[in-house]
């Protein structure tokens, strides 16, 4: 098992729990999400950049 530190950056959506989904859901592509924050968000592209550490099986 490796840990990957990985940024994705995620449309923003309607209501906070539909927000923590769509990041939960596209971080799952990537492998098990150990632990993620929101580090900015950009108002005029309405995107939210997302930097985690997730774990993949070899």
């Amino acid at each position: 098992m490796t840990t990957h530190f990985i940024t994705a950056e995620i449309n923003l959506q309607e209501t906070p729990i539909k927000l923590q989904q769509e990041i939960e859901s596209q971080l799952e592509k990537e492998g098990e999400p150990l632990r993620w924050a929101v580090t900015s968000v950009d108002k005029d592209k309405q995107t939210a950049t997302v930097e985690a550490i997730v774990t993949q099986k070899n």
